[in-house]
């Protein structure tokens, strides 16, 4: 079987272990990734991530961060962009999430920012994901 999307079987495994709320979770790694998870962890959804081996191949584990409530911090995350329908947008069109309590994961000549960053800079790109 191969996957037509590596980003959102990232995101799914993120979602779900969130939900059980596990510790960590594993995800097949890629630089792309990596700069997704240190996005998240710069945002304060994640606690940490590291590079690791599973098995042959190398891998991220994504720590979560805990609320009080023993809830994750991270309490949805979505894919916008798919790679059967890519979703761009300028720096004037980037999406809010949540009123401004969420965060837009971008994908811009800049590197793998925020959606708050990318509007500073004054640069547009991918709308990878939502997170909040």
């Amino acid at each position: 079987m191969s996957m037509t999307d590596p980003i959102a079987d990232m995101l799914t495994r993120i979602r779900n272990a969130a939900a059980l709320r596990e510790k960590s979770v594993l995800v097949p790694f890629s630089r792309f990734k990596r700069a997704i998870a240190q996005v998240l962890k710069d945002e304060g959804y994640i606690l940490r991530f590291e590079e690791v081996q599973d098995g042959r191949f190398p891998a991220l584990r994504i720590y979560f961060k805990f609320a009080r409530n023993n809830r994750t911090v991270l309490t949805g995350i979505e894919r916008v962009s798919k790679p059967s329908c890519r979703m761009y947008a300028g720096h004037d069109e980037i999406p809010w999430v949540q009123s401004g309590l969420g965060t837009v994961i971008m994908s811009t000549p800049r590197g793998v920012i925020t959606g708050k960053q990318a509007r500073r800079l004054g640069v547009g790109g991918e709308v990878v994901c939502k997170v909040w």
